[in-house]
């Protein structure tokens, strides 16, 4: 018996009883628990003066502690996700639920940059561990035309979770409650994680794991390794003067990552399960895809880190200025992930992927032409909310059709696998975003640059979309229809790693 339910007088139901009249009340703690997971990833990009001026933050602390979260998020999504099916979702859940919390609360503690990292990372593994059992709880508690309605619901919601996040870091940070500053962006878990945690452990039923399902740790070690050794160099290379020890750490990531995959291929060869279905990295389109994912979302969140970085310490706009100066991109995401899956994306298919990062270009363009016109004395939001704007809906229309183009390279029964592999791509990308753009962005910072710096990170965006670009070219011609992207075809292996998604 669970720790939690020693105090749990009437047992929550098992999957034999039928359908459970407070399934829907499931569906609302997922969301809840699973937006604020999301939420951390990007609602400390408006603490950095508050972080400099309280820890004494300098511009990598920052980026260790934004980016730090992603990396540890990313390297244990797909482990947190073979946990679930061995030890059940409800457990891992419970456990990545109450972690957080606690580490929400070590960081709002915080007595230095260097505790906060620490927790930072601490965080981030308890999200990997959170994150993956959200879809494979509903999809045990619900099925049929509900699963359909729950996954119309559970995605778009969870979307909001980065969208919000500058915004309401920006609220809680200026609004200064109990003069809390930018600890309460972390106390914030802590009513919404033990509230999540209570009625999760009362209603969500129990269903045991399977026992037979074998945990490869060797090569989350390799993944986790590899991640690290990729992500450090490019946090710390900026201020060393990029010394011998980055170029071999990098060097030591690629080799590493080349092991995991040989690591992979052997377990499976013998028997046992790997993290990732090996057959997968066998398949071109998605390896390339892989890349794409991750160049795509590295370019994202740099620039959305940039845009906050610009506004607070080139323009001095406070932390809800700056929180609410990320609006315009927030809108027009969601204009052009609306105007992708209603629209485009079933009628002129992969070009939908083609066509968002050419408008994302052209906003990049229009947003140069606006920094070089900029008054330093009359600067306000509206004079860049063109190109910003342009720029989110070109994002929204790629984010919306992506992963449905990279998962229409895989058969069903690697669904699951594949869908956890890409959920870490994504984060680690965005990591290494926040790494290269933040040390572009405050090379020039530094030197009181702002505006350069701020161009300078256009630039390696616009390298990064047209590297993407060519990339979509390889992906099938047609996405992947949503039922089978979360598992639901008839016939799908019931044991894949669908909670990884």
């Amino acid at each position: 018996m669970e720790a939690s339910d020693v105090h749990d007088p009437s047992p929550t139901p098992d999957e034999a009883t039928g359908p459970y009249r407070w399934r829907w009340l499931i569906l609302a703690v997922m969301i809840v628990a699973e937006i604020m997971d999301l939420l951390d990833a990007s609602i400390v990009n408006v603490a950095g003066p508050d972080l400099e001026k309280s820890l004494g933050a300098g511009s990598v602390g920052l980026q260790w502690v934004i980016g730090g979260y992603a990396l540890t998020l990313g390297a244990g999504l797909v482990l947190g996700g073979r946990l679930g099916d061995r030890y059940g979702r409800r457990r891992m859940f419970l456990i990545g639920l109450a972690a957080f919390t606690t580490s929400s609360l070590l960081c709002a503690a915080a007595p230095n940059t260097g505790s906060l990292i620490a927790f930072r990372l601490l965080q981030g593994t308890a999200g990997a561990m959170l994150l993956p059992q959200g879809l494979g709880l509903l999809r045990e508690n619900f099925s049929g035309p509900e699963l359909t309605k729950v996954f119309a619901i559970f995605g778009p919601v969870l979307g909001l979770g980065g969208i919000i996040g500058p915004v309401l870091g920006g609220f809680l940070i200026e609004g200064d409650f109990f003069g809390l500053g930018w600890r309460s962006v972390f106390l914030i878990n802590l009513p919404v994680g033990l509230a999540a945690l209570v009625v999760a452990a009362r209603f969500v039923p129990r269903k045991a794991g399977d026992r037979t399902v074998r945990v490869d740790l060797t090569g989350a070690a390799l993944v986790a390794t590899s991640c690290a050794l990729l992500v450090l160099p490019l946090n710390q290379g900026q201020e060393n003067g990029w010394p011998l020890w980055t170029w071999l750490s990098m060097a030591a990531s690629a080799i590493g990552f080349a092991l995991f995959a040989l690591q992979q291929r052997r377990t499976a060869a013998t028997g046992r399960e790997p993290l990732v279905t090996p057959g997968l990295l066998r398949k071109p389109a998605f390896t390339v895809g892989l890349g794409g994912i991750a160049l795509f979302f590295g370019g994202l969140v740099g620039t959305q880190l940039v845009l906050t970085l610009f506004l607070q310490i080139g323009r001095h706009f406070t932390a809800g200025e700056a929180g609410l100066g990320n609006l315009p991109l927030a809108v027009g995401t969601a204009i052009g992930g609306a105007v992708s899956g209603a629209f485009l994306a079933d009628r002129i298919g992969r070009k939908v992927l083609q066509i968002g990062p050419l408008v994302q270009l052209a906003g990049a363009a229009v947003l140069w032409s606006e920094l070089d016109g900029l008054d330093a004395a009359s600067f306000s939001i509206g004079d860049i909310v063109p190109g910003v704007a342009v720029a989110g809906i070109g994002a929204g229309m790629v984010i919306a059709a992506l992963f449905s183009f990279v998962l229409a390279a895989v058969d069903d029964d690697e669904i699951g696998s594949a869908s956890g592999v890409l959920s870490a791509v994504q984060a680690v990308g965005g990591s290494i975003g926040v790494a290269v753009f933040g040390s572009v962005f405050f090379a020039r910072a530094e030197t009181g640059d702002f505006t350069g710096g701020f161009h300078r990170a256009l630039i390696v965006q616009a390298c990064l979309l047209v590297v993407f670009l060519a990339i979509t070219f390889l992906l099938p011609s047609k996405g992947r229809p949503e039922d089978k992207q979360h598992g639901t075809t008839t016939g799908s292996d019931t044991k894949q790693h669908a909670a990884a998604t």
